[in-house]
Parts: C-alpha cells; structure tokens; sequence
C-alpha cells in the first residue's frame, strides 16, 4: 500500500480530435482498509500530502469508504472465485471497486497548451490518525467521448 503514486505518462487527445468529456478511471481500487481521499494532480508528479487542492494541478477527488481491516477468522475477507457466470448473487462486498473522475477541462487545457502525455499523480489522505499508506489500484485510464 501506498500513500501517493505517480503514473507514467497518459497519452492525450491529438489537438485536432474534438472530445465532449475526458474522464480518469481507476481500476482495481482496494477498499479493505481505512477510508481515504485521493487526490488526483496532472503533470505534477512531486505532489505529495501537502500539496493542497488549491494547487493548479489538481484536478479533483475520489473517495473510498474503506472496510478497516478484516476482524474475522483467517479467510474471512477472502473473496471467492465464482464459476458460474448465470451465478445472481450480489458481488463480494471487498470486490477491487473503480472511481471515475471527469476532468475534462483540465484535459482541454493540458491540450491547447501543446502537451502530448502527462503524468497522473494520486495522493492518499486518511481522517484521523490513520496512516495514508492506504492507496492500491491495478491501473488508471483516460478515456475521452465524442
């Protein structure tokens, strides 16, 4: 677990190619641990948990009310592999959860401003006195609409 992770750099629209909404998707989020906010920064990839959201950079924020730990026996918080795919059981509440994020203004201008790719850079934050190395995804897109 982590408390900020940096991407390689995300491919944006050409110029040219007109888009409605560009959105991040976050795949694979981990919820089994404390609750968090994730701040989301483009193109500042030395953001870190005292960067505020006042910073031009960042673009928004994704929450995860996350489970705080498992109590039960060994297994407990296991999630089951399912067989069958008619199976209409309700998924495993600890299934990895995606958080979108639009950020199509930001996107827009990252483009007119002649930029290719940029880095996206998430930043843990947890209430209290949790520890903020609470972030785990699988990966992070960018998807823009026509």
């Amino acid at each position: 677990m982590l408390r900020r992770f940096t991407t390689p750099p995300l491919e944006l629209p050409e110029p040219g190619e007109g888009f409605a909404r560009a959105d991040l998707i976050f795949y694979g989020l981990d919820h089994s641990g404390h609750s968090y906010e994730g701040r989301v920064f483009l193109n500042r990839p030395r953001a870190d948990e005292k960067t505020g959201k006042d910073d031009p950079a960042c673009v928004g924020s994704f929450y995860v009310f996350g489970h705080g730990g498992c109590f039960g026996d060994v297994g407990h918080c296991d999630i089951p592999t399912r067989e069958d795919p008619f199976d209409v059981r309700p998924p495993h509440q600890l299934e990895p959860a995606v958080r979108i994020l639009t950020v199509t203004d930001a996107i827009r201008s990252l483009v007119e401003e002649g930029l290719a790719a940029v880095p996206v850079t998430v930043v843990a934050h947890t209430a209290g006195g949790h520890a903020n190395d609470v972030l785990v995804f699988d990966t992070v897109r960018l998807a823009s609409y026509a």
